[in-house]
Order: C-alpha cells, then sequence, then structure tokens
C-alpha cells in the first residue's frame, strides 16, 4: 500500500496529540495516512503497553487512517542507531510516503526529541541504494520522502509553517480521548502525571485556537521544516 502520509510517534498518542487534526483534515480531503508508532508507551504511569495498543487502534479508526503499525522499540530506551533505523527504513519503503510527519525536535520527553532525529535520519538512509532491507523475504526498493515535517508537542516552539484545521478539532479531541488510560479522568485513582489534568485536555483546544487566531482561522495545527517551504505563487498563501 502506497500513502500520501506516514506519520511517526515514539509513543501511542503522540500522533494524535502532535497533528491528529490535520491527518484527520487530509484523510478527508482524500489522501491515504498511516502511522507507525515506536513503543508501546509501556513505562507510562497510567495503563500499560497492551492497553495502548488497543487505544491505538480505536484512535486509528476515529481519524480513519489506512494503517497503522507498532515497531516495538524499548520505551524510554530506544537509541538512534543502525539496528533501530533499519527498522524504520522498512517502514518507509514499504508505504512509499510523500511526506513523513515525525516527532518534535526538541520537547519535554526524552523519547520525542530522540524520535525526531532517528525519523528523520532513517527517512535520508532511505533513499541509499546500498542500504539493503526485506519485508516477508522480498528485497526493498529504495524510497526517500519528498518532506520531513515535525509537528509540536508539549514545549510552543516556533512552527515554520500552520495548517488551518478548522472544523477538524472535535475529531482530534476524540482520538486523543480513545487513551482514557492516560489523560484526565476524575474517577481514577491512578497516580497523577502532567498530562492527567484537565488543564492539559483543554490545552488541545486553546493552543490550537491560539495558532488559528494568528493566521485568522478558528483552529490551526503548527509544524517545523528541515528545510524551506515553497509554495507555487503568492496567491497559495492564506
Amino acid at each position: 500500500m502506497k500513502l500520501d502520509i506516514l506519520a511517526f510517534g515514539a509513543h501511542p498518542d503522540d500522533v494524535e496529540l502532535g497533528c491528529g487534526a490535520t491527518i484527520t483534515k487530509e484523510v478527508s480531503l482524500g489522501k491515504k495516512v498511516g502511522i507507525v508508532d515506536l513503543t508501546r508507551g509501556e513505562l507510562g504511569t497510567r495503563g500499560s503497553g497492551e492497553l495502548r495498543i488497543i487505544e491505538a487502534n480505536n484512535a486509528a479508526k476515529i481519524m480513519g487512517v489506512s494503517v497503522r503499525e507498532n515497531l516495538g522499540f524499548a520505551d524510554g530506551f530506544f537509541t538512534n542507531d543502525k539496528e533501530h533505523q533499519l527498522e524504520i527504513i522498512k517502514m518507509i519503503r514499504k508505504y512509499k510516503p510523500e511526506i513523513v510527519l515525525c516527532n518534535a525536535i526538541d520537547d519535554r520527553h526524552i523519547d520525542h526529541g530522540k524520535g525526531s532525529k532517528l525519523v528523520s535520519d532513517a527517512c535520508f538512509l532511505s533513499g541509499l541504494l546500498k542500504i539493503e532491507t526485506q519485508v516477508a523475504g522480498e528485497q526493498q526498493e529504495k524510497w526517500r520522502p519528498k518532506q520531513v515535517y515535525h509537528y509540536i508537542q508539549w514545549k510552543n516552539i516556533e512552527p515554520d509553517f500552520v495548517v488551518d484545521v478548522t472544523g477538524f478539532i472535535d475529531k482530534k479531541t476524540a482520538a486523543v480521548l480513545a487513551y482514557s488510560s492516560q489523560f484526565y479522568d476524575p474517577k481514577s485513582s491512578e497516580p497523577e502525571t502532567p498530562i492527567t489534568s484537565k488543564n492539559f485536555i483543554d490545552s488541545i483546544n486553546y493552543r490550537a485556537k491560539d495558532l488559528g487566531r494568528l493566521i485568522g482561522v478558528e483552529y490551526a495545527e503548527g509544524f517545523t521544516s528541515e528545510r524551506y517551504v515553497a509554495v507555487e505563487n503568492l496567491s497559495k498563501l492564506i
């Protein structure tokens, strides 16, 4: 299956939180989108790796993505080395995306920055002919995405561009709340974390609303780019 967009997240729920509305919008426009989670998020204070997989699949259905896979890397301890790069290269060559979305370049959780660089490096290496990979016994062809964009997570990183996601914020929120073990639940007796507060859930709306305010729309999501973002002509800008 060839995808238009392949989104990577260090943990299940990273993609939903970082760019869930953008993904949902692209799906509504007929684009084929997939998600690859690097870990199961098994070190999370609440829930378990097994539960996170179930929640991730439920969230994927809400967003309407074509496929979701989990590489099973060690949460908190994966590294940017040949072994991990090759597994991501296999995914890139398998789905041949034009665009790759991945974690924030710098963030509160150490896995986010690590995952960002790991995926970015693998995107480059995936285009090298002499790196050989196989999936299901078949030799893969080289493939390099045209663009690698990084979504924004905990930290308020200055975006290089923003996407108008007006009309899609409710579906993003629903996809995030599919991770019922992770976020605000006043009935939960499990330990509190920085992401279990009501303020964190509310931030999905008010952060997107603030970015939208800056470009004259209701809601927006921001991204950073590894190279200049080009437009065909000035009329394409809003």
